[in-house]
Protein backbone atom coordinates (compact mmCIF):
# COMPACT_ATOMS: atom_id res chain seq x y z
CA UNK A 1 0.00 0.00 0.00
CA UNK A 2 1.26 3.56 -0.70
CA UNK A 3 1.87 5.86 2.30
CA UNK A 4 -1.13 7.59 3.83
CA UNK A 5 -1.54 10.50 6.23
CA UNK A 6 -2.41 7.95 8.91
CA UNK A 7 0.89 6.11 8.42
CA UNK A 8 2.77 9.41 8.71
CA UNK A 9 0.91 10.34 11.88
CA UNK A 10 1.74 6.93 13.33
CA UNK A 11 5.44 7.35 12.40
CA UNK A 12 7.09 7.56 15.82
CA UNK A 13 10.00 9.73 14.67
CA UNK A 14 7.87 12.47 13.09
CA UNK A 15 5.71 13.35 16.12
CA UNK A 16 2.88 14.77 13.99
CA UNK A 17 -0.41 15.89 15.58
CA UNK A 18 -3.78 15.98 13.81
CA UNK A 19 -5.52 19.35 14.21
CA UNK A 20 -8.30 18.97 11.58
CA UNK A 21 -9.72 16.43 9.10
CA UNK A 22 -9.04 13.43 11.29
CA UNK A 23 -11.58 11.28 9.42
CA UNK A 24 -9.65 11.58 6.14
CA UNK A 25 -6.25 10.27 7.18
CA UNK A 26 -6.55 7.12 5.02
CA UNK A 27 -5.97 9.14 1.84
CA UNK A 28 -2.81 8.03 -0.08
CA UNK A 29 0.04 10.54 -0.28
CA UNK A 30 1.76 10.80 -3.66
CA UNK A 31 4.48 13.19 -2.46
CA UNK A 32 5.45 15.71 0.23
CA UNK A 33 6.08 19.20 -1.11
CA UNK A 34 7.34 22.37 0.61
CA UNK A 35 6.06 25.75 -0.65
CA UNK A 36 5.75 29.14 0.99
CA UNK A 37 3.97 30.68 -1.99
CA UNK A 38 0.74 32.47 -1.34
CA UNK A 39 -0.77 30.40 -4.16
CA UNK A 40 1.11 27.11 -4.75
CA UNK A 41 -1.80 25.54 -6.67
CA UNK A 42 -0.29 26.04 -10.18
CA UNK A 43 2.58 23.77 -9.10
CA UNK A 44 0.44 21.00 -7.61
CA UNK A 45 -0.57 17.79 -9.42
CA UNK A 46 -2.90 16.40 -6.76
CA UNK A 47 -2.23 13.90 -3.99
CA UNK A 48 0.46 15.99 -2.26
CA UNK A 49 1.01 16.72 1.43
CA UNK A 50 1.86 20.44 1.42
CA UNK A 51 4.32 21.60 4.11
CA UNK A 52 4.34 25.30 5.12
CA UNK A 53 5.60 27.72 7.83
CA UNK A 54 3.24 30.56 6.67
CA UNK A 55 6.23 32.74 5.91
CA UNK A 56 4.27 34.76 3.33
CA UNK A 57 0.75 34.08 4.54
CA UNK A 58 -1.45 36.08 6.87
CA UNK A 59 -2.46 32.89 8.68
CA UNK A 60 -4.49 34.78 11.29
CA UNK A 61 -6.88 36.39 8.77
CA UNK A 62 -9.98 34.13 8.39
CA UNK A 63 -11.02 35.14 4.85
CA UNK A 64 -7.49 34.74 3.53
CA UNK A 65 -7.21 31.28 5.10
CA UNK A 66 -10.62 30.18 3.78
CA UNK A 67 -9.63 31.13 0.22
CA UNK A 68 -6.20 29.51 0.62
CA UNK A 69 -7.50 26.20 1.97
CA UNK A 70 -10.39 26.05 -0.50
CA UNK A 71 -7.96 26.37 -3.43
CA UNK A 72 -5.71 23.67 -1.98
CA UNK A 73 -8.62 21.25 -1.52
CA UNK A 74 -9.93 21.94 -5.01
CA UNK A 75 -6.45 21.25 -6.46
CA UNK A 76 -6.37 17.79 -4.88
CA UNK A 77 -3.93 18.48 -2.05
CA UNK A 78 -4.57 15.68 0.46
CA UNK A 79 -3.17 17.35 3.56
CA UNK A 80 -1.48 20.41 5.00
CA UNK A 81 1.49 20.26 7.39
CA UNK A 82 2.12 23.40 9.50
CA UNK A 83 5.44 23.86 11.26
CA UNK A 84 5.02 25.51 14.66
CA UNK A 85 7.75 27.42 16.43
CA UNK A 86 9.06 29.07 13.25
CA UNK A 87 6.78 31.97 12.27
CA UNK A 88 3.92 31.04 14.64
CA UNK A 89 4.19 29.37 18.03
CA UNK A 90 0.99 27.45 17.29
CA UNK A 91 -1.30 26.94 14.34
CA UNK A 92 -3.53 30.04 14.01
CA UNK A 93 -7.21 29.42 14.74
CA UNK A 94 -8.20 30.92 11.35
CA UNK A 95 -6.26 28.18 9.54
CA UNK A 96 -7.65 25.44 11.80
CA UNK A 97 -11.23 26.66 11.21
CA UNK A 98 -10.70 26.89 7.44
CA UNK A 99 -9.27 23.34 7.34
CA UNK A 100 -12.22 22.00 9.34
CA UNK A 101 -14.69 23.72 6.99
CA UNK A 102 -13.09 22.02 3.95
CA UNK A 103 -12.45 18.79 5.89
CA UNK A 104 -8.81 19.04 4.80
CA UNK A 105 -6.44 17.14 7.11
CA UNK A 106 -4.20 19.62 9.01
CA UNK A 107 -1.09 18.24 10.71
CA UNK A 108 0.96 20.09 13.29
CA UNK A 109 4.70 19.64 12.70
CA UNK A 110 6.86 20.25 15.80
CA UNK A 111 9.93 22.45 15.47
CA UNK A 112 12.29 19.53 16.07
CA UNK A 113 10.87 17.67 13.03
CA UNK A 114 12.40 19.06 9.81
CA UNK A 115 10.36 19.02 6.64
CA UNK A 116 13.14 16.96 5.10
CA UNK A 117 12.37 14.12 7.52
CA UNK A 118 8.76 14.07 6.39
CA UNK A 119 9.79 14.10 2.71
CA UNK A 120 12.20 11.24 3.36
CA UNK A 121 9.52 9.23 5.14
CA UNK A 122 7.09 9.68 2.24
CA UNK A 123 9.80 8.85 -0.31
CA UNK A 124 10.88 5.72 1.59
CA UNK A 125 7.29 4.52 1.91
CA UNK A 126 6.67 5.05 -1.80
CA UNK A 127 9.88 3.19 -2.66
CA UNK A 128 8.94 0.33 -0.33
CA UNK A 129 5.50 0.11 -1.93
CA UNK A 130 7.01 0.04 -5.39
CA UNK A 131 9.47 -2.65 -4.31
CA UNK A 132 6.62 -4.74 -2.91
CA UNK A 133 4.76 -4.28 -6.20
CA UNK A 134 7.79 -5.32 -8.26
CA UNK A 135 8.42 -8.31 -6.00
CA UNK A 136 4.77 -9.34 -6.25
CA UNK A 137 4.95 -8.84 -10.00
CA UNK A 138 7.94 -11.17 -10.30
CA UNK A 139 6.18 -13.74 -8.14
CA UNK A 140 3.11 -13.45 -10.35
CA UNK A 141 5.26 -13.82 -13.45
CA UNK A 142 6.78 -17.04 -12.07
CA UNK A 143 3.35 -18.41 -11.24
CA UNK A 144 1.91 -17.45 -14.63
CA UNK A 145 4.89 -19.02 -16.42
CA UNK A 146 4.49 -22.20 -14.39
CA UNK A 147 0.79 -22.41 -15.23
CA UNK A 148 1.42 -21.67 -18.92
CA UNK A 149 3.94 -24.51 -19.11
CA UNK A 150 1.89 -27.02 -17.12
CA UNK A 151 -1.71 -26.17 -18.04
CA UNK A 152 -1.46 -24.05 -21.19
CA UNK A 153 -3.43 -20.84 -21.80
CA UNK A 154 -6.34 -22.06 -19.65
CA UNK A 155 -4.10 -22.43 -16.59
CA UNK A 156 -2.51 -19.05 -17.25
CA UNK A 157 -5.92 -17.37 -17.43
CA UNK A 158 -7.01 -18.96 -14.15
CA UNK A 159 -3.81 -17.81 -12.42
CA UNK A 160 -4.15 -14.28 -13.80
CA UNK A 161 -7.78 -14.05 -12.69
CA UNK A 162 -6.67 -14.96 -9.15
CA UNK A 163 -3.85 -12.40 -9.26
CA UNK A 164 -6.11 -9.50 -10.22
CA UNK A 165 -9.12 -10.72 -8.20
CA UNK A 166 -11.31 -10.61 -11.31
CA UNK A 167 -11.90 -12.54 -14.51
CA UNK A 168 -9.96 -13.10 -17.72
CA UNK A 169 -10.76 -14.27 -21.26
CA UNK A 170 -8.81 -15.18 -24.37
CA UNK A 171 -10.14 -14.45 -27.88
CA UNK A 172 -8.99 -15.84 -31.21
CA UNK A 173 -8.30 -13.76 -34.32
CA UNK A 174 -11.98 -13.82 -35.31
CA UNK A 175 -13.10 -12.37 -31.98
CA UNK A 176 -14.56 -15.62 -30.60
CA UNK A 177 -13.96 -16.54 -26.94
CA UNK A 178 -11.46 -19.42 -26.75
CA UNK A 179 -11.21 -19.72 -22.95
CA UNK A 180 -12.26 -17.81 -19.85
CA UNK A 181 -11.63 -17.97 -16.11
CA UNK A 182 -13.66 -18.46 -14.01
CA UNK A 183 -16.16 -20.34 -16.20
CA UNK A 184 -18.95 -17.85 -15.51
CA UNK A 185 -16.90 -15.15 -17.25
CA UNK A 186 -17.49 -16.68 -20.68
CA UNK A 187 -20.90 -15.03 -21.04
CA UNK A 188 -19.51 -11.67 -19.90
CA UNK A 189 -16.60 -11.96 -22.33
CA UNK A 190 -18.90 -12.76 -25.25
CA UNK A 191 -20.57 -9.36 -24.85
CA UNK A 192 -17.27 -7.67 -25.75
CA UNK A 193 -17.01 -9.11 -29.27
CA UNK A 194 -17.62 -5.72 -30.91
CA UNK A 195 -14.88 -4.13 -28.78
CA UNK A 196 -12.48 -6.94 -29.72
CA UNK A 197 -13.23 -6.38 -33.41
CA UNK A 198 -12.43 -2.68 -33.05
CA UNK A 199 -9.18 -3.54 -31.27
CA UNK A 200 -8.33 -5.99 -34.07
CA UNK A 201 -8.48 -3.19 -36.61
CA UNK A 202 -5.56 -1.44 -34.85
CA UNK A 203 -1.94 -2.39 -35.34
CA UNK A 204 -0.46 -4.55 -32.59
CA UNK A 205 0.36 -3.96 -29.81
CA UNK A 206 -2.85 -2.18 -28.87
CA UNK A 207 -4.99 -1.89 -25.75
CA UNK A 208 -8.29 -0.37 -24.71
CA UNK A 209 -10.43 0.05 -21.60
CA UNK A 210 -14.17 -0.53 -21.65
CA UNK A 211 -16.68 -0.17 -18.85
CA UNK A 212 -16.20 2.00 -15.81
CA UNK A 213 -17.92 3.25 -12.67
CA UNK A 214 -21.42 2.99 -14.11
CA UNK A 215 -20.96 -0.58 -15.42
CA UNK A 216 -20.58 -3.92 -13.68
CA UNK A 217 -16.79 -3.93 -14.05
CA UNK A 218 -13.78 -2.34 -15.69
CA UNK A 219 -12.29 -4.35 -18.56
CA UNK A 220 -8.88 -3.95 -20.14
CA UNK A 221 -8.38 -5.38 -23.64
CA UNK A 222 -4.92 -6.22 -24.97
CA UNK A 223 -3.99 -7.43 -28.46
CA UNK A 224 -1.61 -10.39 -28.75
CA UNK A 225 0.92 -11.05 -31.48
CA UNK A 226 4.00 -9.52 -33.04
CA UNK A 227 2.66 -9.07 -36.57
CA UNK A 228 0.96 -6.04 -38.05
CA UNK A 229 -2.41 -7.58 -37.25
CA UNK A 230 -3.26 -9.11 -33.84
CA UNK A 231 -3.43 -12.89 -33.65
CA UNK A 232 -5.57 -12.94 -30.49
CA UNK A 233 -6.74 -10.74 -27.63
CA UNK A 234 -6.80 -10.83 -23.83
CA UNK A 235 -9.55 -9.35 -21.67
CA UNK A 236 -9.05 -8.63 -17.94
CA UNK A 237 -12.08 -7.63 -15.91
CA UNK A 238 -11.80 -6.12 -12.41
CA UNK A 239 -13.96 -4.15 -10.03
CA UNK A 240 -11.49 -1.23 -9.98
CA UNK A 241 -8.40 0.05 -11.75
CA UNK A 242 -5.38 -2.23 -11.60
CA UNK A 243 -2.66 -1.59 -9.04
CA UNK A 244 1.05 -1.74 -9.76
CA UNK A 245 1.43 -5.42 -8.88
CA UNK A 246 -1.65 -6.37 -10.90
CA UNK A 247 -0.31 -4.34 -13.80
CA UNK A 248 2.94 -6.33 -13.73
CA UNK A 249 0.91 -9.55 -13.77
CA UNK A 250 -1.14 -8.45 -16.77
CA UNK A 251 1.95 -7.42 -18.73
CA UNK A 252 3.55 -10.77 -17.95
CA UNK A 253 0.43 -12.58 -19.15
CA UNK A 254 0.41 -10.57 -22.39
CA UNK A 255 4.06 -11.49 -23.02
CA UNK A 256 3.50 -15.19 -22.27
CA UNK A 257 0.35 -15.41 -24.40
CA UNK A 258 2.15 -13.67 -27.25
CA UNK A 259 4.91 -16.30 -27.05
CA UNK A 260 2.30 -19.05 -27.07
CA UNK A 261 0.60 -17.41 -30.03
CA UNK A 262 3.83 -17.13 -32.01
CA UNK A 263 4.70 -20.73 -31.19
CA UNK A 264 1.25 -21.75 -32.41
CA UNK A 265 1.92 -19.87 -35.63
CA UNK A 266 5.11 -21.87 -36.19
CA UNK A 267 3.20 -25.08 -35.57
CA UNK A 268 0.54 -23.82 -37.98
CA UNK A 269 3.18 -23.41 -40.68
CA UNK A 270 4.42 -26.97 -40.10
CA UNK A 271 0.87 -28.30 -40.22
CA UNK A 272 0.28 -26.53 -43.51
CA UNK A 273 3.34 -28.17 -45.01
CA UNK A 274 1.99 -31.56 -43.96
CA UNK A 275 -1.42 -30.59 -45.34
CA UNK A 276 0.12 -29.63 -48.68
CA UNK A 277 1.80 -33.05 -48.90
CA UNK A 278 -1.46 -34.83 -48.02
CA UNK A 279 -3.32 -32.86 -50.70
CA UNK A 280 -0.71 -33.63 -53.35
CA UNK A 281 -1.01 -37.35 -52.62
CA UNK A 282 -4.81 -37.27 -52.72
CA UNK A 283 -4.81 -35.49 -56.09
CA UNK A 284 -2.22 -37.94 -57.39
CA UNK A 285 -4.55 -40.87 -56.58
CA UNK A 286 -2.58 -42.11 -53.57
CA UNK A 287 -5.14 -42.10 -50.75
CA UNK A 288 -3.33 -44.75 -48.68
CA UNK A 289 -0.10 -42.74 -48.66
CA UNK A 290 -2.07 -39.58 -47.91
CA UNK A 291 -3.74 -41.24 -44.93
CA UNK A 292 -0.37 -42.43 -43.61
CA UNK A 293 1.12 -38.92 -43.83
CA UNK A 294 -2.00 -37.30 -42.37
CA UNK A 295 -1.77 -39.38 -39.20
CA UNK A 296 -3.75 -38.01 -36.26
CA UNK A 297 -3.52 -34.44 -37.62
CA UNK A 298 -5.80 -34.88 -40.65
CA UNK A 299 -6.65 -38.59 -40.48
CA UNK A 300 -10.11 -37.95 -39.06
CA UNK A 301 -10.90 -35.71 -41.99
CA UNK A 302 -10.26 -38.58 -44.43
CA UNK A 303 -12.50 -41.03 -42.55
CA UNK A 304 -15.73 -39.29 -43.57
CA UNK A 305 -17.04 -37.49 -46.67
CA UNK A 306 -15.38 -34.13 -47.21
CA UNK A 307 -15.72 -31.25 -49.64
CA UNK A 308 -13.04 -29.44 -51.58
CA UNK A 309 -13.09 -25.63 -51.64
CA UNK A 310 -11.02 -23.75 -54.21
CA UNK A 311 -10.86 -19.96 -53.80
CA UNK A 312 -9.20 -17.14 -55.71
CA UNK A 313 -9.20 -13.40 -55.32
CA UNK A 314 -11.44 -11.74 -57.89
CA UNK A 315 -8.49 -9.99 -59.53
CA UNK A 316 -6.45 -13.21 -59.80
CA UNK A 317 -9.49 -15.07 -61.10
CA UNK A 318 -10.10 -12.47 -63.77
CA UNK A 319 -6.46 -12.63 -64.84
CA UNK A 320 -6.62 -16.41 -65.00
CA UNK A 321 -9.76 -16.27 -67.10
CA UNK A 322 -8.24 -13.69 -69.42
CA UNK A 323 -5.14 -15.81 -69.91
CA UNK A 324 -7.22 -18.93 -70.46
CA UNK A 325 -5.35 -20.81 -67.77
CA UNK A 326 -7.74 -23.60 -66.93
CA UNK A 327 -5.21 -26.33 -66.16
CA UNK A 328 -5.07 -27.65 -62.63
CA UNK A 329 -2.19 -26.29 -60.58
CA UNK A 330 -0.55 -28.79 -58.25
CA UNK A 331 -0.50 -27.46 -54.68
CA UNK A 332 2.86 -26.64 -53.18
CA UNK A 333 4.04 -26.05 -49.67
CA UNK A 334 3.44 -22.43 -48.58
CA UNK A 335 6.46 -20.19 -48.63
CA UNK A 336 5.28 -18.19 -45.62
CA UNK A 337 2.44 -19.53 -43.56
CA UNK A 338 3.11 -16.81 -41.05
CA UNK A 339 2.00 -14.18 -43.53
CA UNK A 340 -1.23 -16.06 -44.09
CA UNK A 341 -1.87 -16.59 -40.42
CA UNK A 342 -1.51 -12.93 -39.58
CA UNK A 343 -2.85 -11.40 -42.76
CA UNK A 344 -5.08 -8.37 -42.95
CA UNK A 345 -8.43 -9.33 -44.52
CA UNK A 346 -8.64 -5.93 -46.14
CA UNK A 347 -5.42 -6.65 -48.04
CA UNK A 348 -5.67 -10.42 -48.58
CA UNK A 349 -9.14 -11.94 -49.07
CA UNK A 350 -7.71 -15.46 -49.22
CA UNK A 351 -6.05 -15.01 -45.82
CA UNK A 352 -9.32 -13.70 -44.40
CA UNK A 353 -11.22 -16.73 -45.71
CA UNK A 354 -8.57 -19.10 -44.33
CA UNK A 355 -8.77 -17.42 -40.95
CA UNK A 356 -12.57 -17.64 -40.82
CA UNK A 357 -12.60 -21.30 -41.87
CA UNK A 358 -9.86 -22.34 -39.44
CA UNK A 359 -11.47 -20.46 -36.55
CA UNK A 360 -14.84 -22.13 -37.19
CA UNK A 361 -13.23 -25.57 -37.38
CA UNK A 362 -11.26 -24.96 -34.18
CA UNK A 363 -14.38 -23.90 -32.27
CA UNK A 364 -16.29 -27.00 -33.40
CA UNK A 365 -13.33 -29.33 -32.85
CA UNK A 366 -13.22 -30.61 -36.42
CA UNK A 367 -10.16 -31.11 -38.61
CA UNK A 368 -9.70 -28.90 -41.65
CA UNK A 369 -6.94 -28.87 -44.26
CA UNK A 370 -6.02 -25.41 -45.57
CA UNK A 371 -3.34 -25.11 -48.24
CA UNK A 372 -2.25 -21.86 -49.92
CA UNK A 373 -1.57 -22.62 -53.59
CA UNK A 374 -0.05 -19.57 -55.24
CA UNK A 375 -2.96 -17.27 -56.06
CA UNK A 376 -5.41 -19.89 -54.82
CA UNK A 377 -6.51 -21.32 -51.52
CA UNK A 378 -7.46 -25.00 -51.36
CA UNK A 379 -9.49 -26.30 -48.41
CA UNK A 380 -10.61 -29.82 -47.48
CA UNK A 381 -13.40 -29.63 -44.90
CA UNK A 382 -15.83 -32.13 -43.43
CA UNK A 383 -19.12 -32.36 -45.32
CA UNK A 384 -21.84 -30.73 -43.25
CA UNK A 385 -19.28 -29.32 -40.80
CA UNK A 386 -18.77 -25.85 -39.38
CA UNK A 387 -16.01 -24.94 -41.83
CA UNK A 388 -18.19 -25.51 -44.91
CA UNK A 389 -21.10 -23.71 -43.26
CA UNK A 390 -19.06 -20.64 -42.34
CA UNK A 391 -17.63 -20.52 -45.86
CA UNK A 392 -21.17 -20.21 -47.21
CA UNK A 393 -22.08 -17.52 -44.68
CA UNK A 394 -18.89 -15.63 -45.43
CA UNK A 395 -19.65 -15.71 -49.16
CA UNK A 396 -23.20 -14.51 -48.52
CA UNK A 397 -21.86 -11.60 -46.47
CA UNK A 398 -19.50 -10.67 -49.31
CA UNK A 399 -22.38 -10.86 -51.79
CA UNK A 400 -24.40 -8.48 -49.63
CA UNK A 401 -21.44 -6.13 -49.23
CA UNK A 402 -20.83 -6.18 -52.98
CA UNK A 403 -24.47 -5.32 -53.67
CA UNK A 404 -24.25 -2.43 -51.23
CA UNK A 405 -21.04 -1.20 -52.88
CA UNK A 406 -22.62 -1.35 -56.33
CA UNK A 407 -25.55 0.71 -55.06
CA UNK A 408 -23.25 3.34 -53.60
CA UNK A 409 -20.51 3.43 -56.23
CA UNK A 410 -19.37 1.40 -59.19
CA UNK A 411 -16.41 -0.95 -58.97
CA UNK A 412 -14.56 -2.08 -55.88
CA UNK A 413 -14.47 -5.84 -56.53
CA UNK A 414 -10.74 -6.22 -57.15
CA UNK A 415 -9.97 -7.75 -53.76
CA UNK A 416 -13.07 -9.89 -53.33
CA UNK A 417 -13.29 -13.66 -53.51
CA UNK A 418 -14.40 -16.21 -56.06
CA UNK A 419 -15.07 -19.62 -54.53
CA UNK A 420 -15.93 -23.03 -55.94
CA UNK A 421 -17.30 -25.83 -53.72
CA UNK A 422 -17.30 -29.51 -54.71
CA UNK A 423 -19.84 -32.15 -53.83
CA UNK A 424 -19.16 -34.65 -51.01
CA UNK A 425 -16.32 -37.06 -51.77
CA UNK A 426 -13.91 -39.50 -50.16
CA UNK A 427 -10.13 -39.89 -50.43
CA UNK A 428 -10.40 -42.05 -53.57
CA UNK A 429 -12.42 -39.37 -55.39
CA UNK A 430 -10.39 -36.38 -54.16
CA UNK A 431 -9.09 -35.55 -57.65
CA UNK A 432 -12.62 -35.58 -59.06
CA UNK A 433 -13.81 -33.36 -56.19
CA UNK A 434 -10.97 -30.92 -56.90
CA UNK A 435 -12.07 -30.79 -60.53
CA UNK A 436 -15.65 -30.16 -59.44
CA UNK A 437 -14.51 -27.27 -57.26
CA UNK A 438 -12.52 -25.82 -60.19
CA UNK A 439 -15.56 -26.09 -62.46
CA UNK A 440 -17.74 -24.39 -59.85
CA UNK A 441 -15.08 -21.70 -59.48
CA UNK A 442 -15.09 -21.11 -63.24
CA UNK A 443 -18.87 -20.74 -63.23
CA UNK A 444 -18.73 -18.35 -60.26
CA UNK A 445 -16.20 -16.27 -62.16
CA UNK A 446 -18.42 -16.10 -65.26
CA UNK A 447 -21.59 -15.33 -63.34
CA UNK A 448 -19.97 -12.70 -61.11
CA UNK A 449 -20.82 -14.72 -58.00
CA UNK A 450 -18.74 -15.13 -54.85
CA UNK A 451 -19.51 -18.82 -54.36
CA UNK A 452 -21.01 -21.56 -56.54
CA UNK A 453 -21.50 -25.18 -55.48
CA UNK A 454 -20.93 -27.95 -58.00
CA UNK A 455 -24.28 -29.46 -57.06
CA UNK A 456 -25.95 -26.29 -58.31
CA UNK A 457 -24.49 -26.90 -61.75
CA UNK A 458 -25.95 -30.38 -61.99
CA UNK A 459 -29.40 -29.20 -60.94
CA UNK A 460 -29.41 -26.05 -63.08
CA UNK A 461 -29.22 -25.30 -66.78
CA UNK A 462 -26.16 -25.19 -69.02
CA UNK A 463 -27.48 -22.12 -70.79
CA UNK A 464 -26.19 -19.56 -68.27
CA UNK A 465 -22.72 -20.88 -69.02
CA UNK A 466 -23.03 -19.51 -72.52
CA UNK A 467 -22.96 -15.96 -71.18
CA UNK A 468 -19.21 -15.85 -71.63
CA UNK A 469 -17.37 -13.43 -73.89
CA UNK A 470 -15.37 -16.23 -75.54
CA UNK A 471 -18.52 -18.27 -76.25
CA UNK A 472 -20.32 -15.25 -77.67
CA UNK A 473 -17.34 -14.40 -79.84
CA UNK A 474 -17.37 -17.95 -81.20
CA UNK A 475 -21.12 -17.77 -81.84
CA UNK A 476 -20.86 -14.43 -83.62
CA UNK A 477 -18.08 -15.74 -85.84
CA UNK A 478 -19.97 -18.94 -86.68
CA UNK A 479 -23.23 -17.21 -87.57
CA UNK A 480 -21.90 -13.97 -89.05
CA UNK A 481 -22.19 -15.11 -92.65
CA UNK A 482 -25.83 -16.11 -92.13
CA UNK A 483 -26.69 -12.78 -90.53
CA UNK A 484 -24.98 -10.91 -93.37
CA UNK A 485 -26.99 -12.96 -95.89
CA UNK A 486 -30.28 -12.17 -94.14
CA UNK A 487 -29.37 -8.49 -93.95
CA UNK A 488 -29.52 -8.28 -97.74
CA UNK A 489 -33.16 -9.37 -97.69
CA UNK A 490 -32.50 -12.57 -99.64
CA UNK A 491 -34.07 -14.91 -97.08
CA UNK A 492 -34.41 -15.63 -93.41
CA UNK A 493 -31.77 -18.30 -92.94
CA UNK A 494 -31.11 -17.73 -89.22
CA UNK A 495 -34.78 -18.06 -88.21
CA UNK A 496 -35.19 -21.07 -90.54
CA UNK A 497 -32.13 -22.76 -89.00
CA UNK A 498 -33.42 -22.14 -85.48
CA UNK A 499 -36.86 -23.56 -86.32
CA UNK A 500 -35.38 -26.62 -88.07
CA UNK A 501 -33.01 -27.40 -85.18
CA UNK A 502 -35.71 -26.88 -82.56
CA UNK A 503 -37.88 -29.43 -84.42
CA UNK A 504 -35.00 -31.94 -84.54
CA UNK A 505 -34.86 -31.74 -88.34
CA UNK A 506 -38.56 -32.48 -88.91
CA UNK A 507 -39.32 -30.64 -92.16
CA UNK A 508 -43.09 -30.42 -91.96
CA UNK A 509 -43.23 -29.26 -88.35
CA UNK A 510 -40.47 -26.68 -88.83
CA UNK A 511 -42.03 -25.40 -92.09
CA UNK A 512 -45.38 -25.03 -90.32
CA UNK A 513 -43.73 -22.97 -87.56
CA UNK A 514 -42.23 -20.68 -90.21
CA UNK A 515 -45.39 -20.56 -92.34
CA UNK A 516 -43.52 -21.71 -95.50
CA UNK A 517 -43.58 -24.81 -97.70
CA UNK A 518 -41.25 -27.63 -96.71
CA UNK A 519 -39.46 -27.38 -100.07
CA UNK A 520 -38.67 -23.74 -99.29
CA UNK A 521 -37.23 -24.81 -95.97
CA UNK A 522 -35.14 -27.53 -97.67
CA UNK A 523 -33.74 -24.91 -100.05
CA UNK A 524 -32.85 -22.61 -97.16
CA UNK A 525 -31.05 -25.40 -95.28
CA UNK A 526 -28.99 -26.19 -98.41
CA UNK A 527 -28.05 -22.49 -98.57
CA UNK A 528 -26.99 -22.66 -94.88
CA UNK A 529 -24.70 -25.60 -95.71
CA UNK A 530 -23.26 -23.78 -98.72
CA UNK A 531 -22.62 -20.54 -96.87
CA UNK A 532 -21.12 -22.20 -93.78
CA UNK A 533 -19.31 -24.95 -95.65
CA UNK A 534 -20.60 -27.51 -93.15
CA UNK A 535 -23.00 -30.43 -93.38
CA UNK A 536 -26.12 -30.38 -91.24
CA UNK A 537 -26.03 -34.16 -91.22
CA UNK A 538 -23.12 -33.94 -88.77
CA UNK A 539 -24.50 -33.99 -85.19
CA UNK A 540 -21.51 -31.99 -83.90
CA UNK A 541 -22.27 -29.23 -86.41
CA UNK A 542 -25.93 -29.18 -85.37
CA UNK A 543 -24.89 -28.99 -81.70
CA UNK A 544 -22.48 -26.09 -82.32
CA UNK A 545 -25.07 -24.19 -84.35
CA UNK A 546 -27.74 -24.67 -81.69
CA UNK A 547 -25.46 -23.49 -78.90
CA UNK A 548 -24.37 -20.53 -81.04
CA UNK A 549 -28.00 -19.56 -81.58
CA UNK A 550 -28.73 -19.86 -77.84
CA UNK A 551 -25.64 -17.81 -76.97
CA UNK A 552 -26.59 -14.97 -79.30
CA UNK A 553 -30.21 -15.05 -78.17
CA UNK A 554 -29.18 -14.31 -74.56
CA UNK A 555 -27.77 -10.90 -75.44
Amino acid sequence: MPPTLASLVQHSALKLTVRAGGDRLDVPVRWAHVSELADPVPYMEGGELLLITALKLDAEEPDTMRRYVKRLAKAGVVGLGFAVGVNYDEIPAALVDAAEEENLPLLEVPRRTPFLAISKAVSAAIAADQYRAVTAGFAAQRELTKQALNAGPEGLLAALAAQVDGWTALYDASGAVVAAAPEWATRRAERLTADIERLRDRSAPASAVVGGPETEDRVELHSLGTGRRPRAALAVGTAAALGTAERYAVHSAVALLTLITERSRSLHAAEQRIGAAVLRMLLAGQPDHARAVAGDLYGGLLDAPFRVIVAESASASAARAHAGAHARVQPAAPSSAAVLAGADPGADPLAALAEVVEAAAARSGEAVLVVPDGERLVVLAADGGAAVAVCGRYASALEAARAETVREQQGGEEDELVVGLSGPAGPIAAAAAYKQAEQALSVARRRGRVLVEHEQLASGSVLPLLADDAVRAFADGLLRALYEHDATGRGDLVASLRAWLSRHGQWDAAAADLGVHRHTLRYRMRRVEEILGRSLDDPDVRMELWLALKATSTE
